[in-house]
């Protein structure tokens, strides 16, 4: 009986039915483990989903940390032998410029959307020389968030240098990024003559096409002119900037003077200090020279004496003279004075009216040292220094000589000139002079804008002499088409005066713009924010060519102007793409998914 059960088991076991059904029973165990083929498919295709999204945020992330930093993302040789193939070579060089692309436009469409949600904004401009090419940086300016912005927007090549091309480069620029339908109210350039004019300038072609959008000559464009202006009018200030060049050449240039030079500040003891270079548009390299000098002035002398090189005798001859220590010591004054200036000019949050009072506070300051008192303390510091260095006083006496060309104007140093050998004539012919001028100067220059327009932005400020001045603020509200209302000014002054004695004083414009509430407020609000949307400088696009030397250096030549404006966005703007790569980044296209996979966001 088991032999004949065996035998029909085995051909039930060979049978086609058998052998089906044991298929269909191995199926169906699979299918209650893993899910039927529809589950299956779609387990697959989530899988991949996952996997290429974390591909995709490994591309992003790397991308966004090469074009924060400006660093190259290809090497010159790629070979698979090559030492150094280049910090990125995931994909084609194509795909790569369309993700740096992505991810420009992404950092460029959060400053668009500000600015559209801001309604009005002022433009920067600037242009510098790239190699063979002259770039042109445009920055925007407004208020966003209660707080003020300066965004770099485009870095775009021009071809033609007339101010027409360049008034239309920067229009294009606007209407590309869709700002065509906004307020511009104000533009701000530097000095040079294409920019500036009041007729054929750029200024005056863009007013063309927005007529409220005043012409903001750059503050701190202006200061260094008042100092170059300065200098430039009084010729011992001219030998003395020459001076502290050749003392700058002959120390740098050469590398046995250089040692030199350190060495005695070492056997001296001194604190070691390199001498700093001038520069023309850059103030405080003078001061820092100047102070420089000041430092490591025995060290400069003996090096002068031990080297004894015709170019050294001479420079220690000019050195050596109580005039040249007298006008270090007096440009070391008057050049600390403005130095805060420069700095603070530069900030991006800095209003107009805010930087008007700096100005007069400098202006003032410096016409504190037009005095005999201050001349007085001058000399005897000098006295006491050049005691130390062994340098003579000069004689009280003068030696009268005849006065040639007496009643003519010269720029250059034609004839004899009054000699610096005492304290008077070191107070008339230098200290004076000089103090004079720049105080003019300053006074002269930073008006570019109207004076009516600026007490009407001054009367925003509580800073200000006219704060909340009706008058002052309805001539402001009318250049830019705003209807202000009289009541809101009333109530607005009351308001403050009851957060004052509360021990919430406003301190700036922008603290007055925060607690004025939009809905009490709309129309005293709206014209603050245009207040604080004017610019004060062009220090912005000053900052982004230095963004541009990092990026577009010898050895990126060949990169194109579309992928050095999208890295030039990722590595000025490094803050708002950060934040982005933060918050969620440039999300990807999303293919079809399931539905239980559609709500979820990828974080990168």
């Amino acid at each position: 009986m088991v032999i004949i059960t065996l035998v029909i088991f085995g051909k039930h076991e060979m049978a086609q039915t058998h052998k089906d059904s044991v298929v269909t029973w191995k199926s169906y165990q699979g299918t209650s483990k893993q899910g039927n083929v529809a589950q299956m498919i779609a387990t697959a295709n989530v899988s991949e989903i996952v996997e290429r999204r974390e591909y995709l945020r490994r591309i992003v992330a790397v991308t966004s940390m090469l074009g924060r930093q400006g660093l190259p993302f290809r090497g010159h040789d790629e070979g698979e032998d090559s030492p150094n193939r280049g910090n990125f070579l995931y994909i084609s060089p194509t795909s790569q410029n369309d993700m740096i692309d992505c991810c420009a436009q992404e950092v460029t469409s959060v400053i668009v959307s500000e600015m559209t949600k801001s309604k009005v904004y002022s433009i920067m401009v600037d242009e510098a020389r790239d190699k063979k090419a002259e770039q042109l940086a445009v920055c925007v300016r407004y208020v966003s968030e209660g707080a003020v912005k300066e965004r770099f927007l485009a870095l775009a090549e021009i071809k033609s240098f007339d101010a027409q091309s360049i008034a239309n480069e920067i229009q294009q620029q606007i209407q590309n990024y869709g700002l065509a339908e906004l307020k511009c109210v104000a533009q701000t350039y530097d000095g040079a003559a294409v920019m500036s004019g009041s007729t054929g300038g750029v200024q005056a072609h863009f007013r063309r096409l927005h007529p409220e959008a005043i012409y903001v000559h750059c503050y701190a464009h202006q200061l260094n002119l008042v100092l170059c202006n300065t200098c430039k009018a009084v010729p011992e200030a001219v030998e003395l900037f020459s001076l502290l060049e050749c003392v700058y050449s002959f120390f740098s240039t050469s590398l046995v003077n250089h040692h030199k030079f350190m060495e005695t500040q070492a056997k001296l003891g001194l604190t070691k200090t390199e001498l700093v270079q001038l520069s023309n548009t850059r103030w405080a390299c003078q001061l820092r020279s100047i102070s420089a000098v000041l430092e490591t002035l025995p060290a400069i002398l003996e090096c002068l004496s031990a080297i004894g090189s015709p170019i050294a005798v001479g420079l220690k001859a000019k050195l050596y003279k109580f005039s040249a220590v007298y006008a270090l010591l007096m440009f070391q004054s008057i050049l600390s004075v403005t130095e805060g200036l420069h700095k603070f000019l530069q900030k991006e949050t800095l209003d107009l009216a805010e930087a008007f009072i700096c100005k007069q506070a400098v202006c003032d300051t410096l016409k504190g040292k037009h005095s005999d008192a201050f001349a007085t303390e001058l000399y005897e510091k000098t006295k006491a220094l050049c005691n130390t260095h062994s340098i003579p006083e000069p004689g009280a006496k003068t030696r009268h000589k005849q006065r040639k060309m007496e009643d003519f104007v010269l720029e250059a140093t034609v004839g004899s000139r009054t000699e610096l050998n005492n304290s008077d004539t070191l107070k008339r012919e230098l200290l004076f002079p000089c103090v004079d001028r720049m105080v003019g100067e300053l006074d002269q220059r930073f008006c570019s804008v109207d004076a009516g327009l600026l007490k009407g932005v001054q009367a925003c400020s509580p800073k200000s002499e006219n704060f909340l001045s009706e008058p002052h603020l309805n001539e402001l509200a009318k250049h830019y088409r705003l209807d202000l209302k009289k009541e809101e000014v009333l109530v607005a002054r009351n308001f403050l005066t009851r957060k004052t004695e509360a021990g919430c004083p406003p301190k700036n414009m922008l603290s007055v713009y925060n607690l004025l509430d939009s809905d009490m407020f709309p129309s005293l609000k709206a014209t603050i924010q245009v207040a604080l949307t004017v610019p004060v400088s062009s220090c912005s696009c000053e900052r982004s060519f230095s963004a541009l030397r990092r990026l577009h250096s010898w050895l990126r030549q060949t990169m194109g102007q579309k992928r050095l404006h999208s890295l030039a966005v990722m590595s000025i703007e490094k803050d708002t793409l950060q934040h982005l790569m933060r918050a969620g980044g440039p999300h990807p296209m999303k293919p079809t998914e399931p539905h239980h996979l559609q709500k979820s966001e990828m974080r990168f």
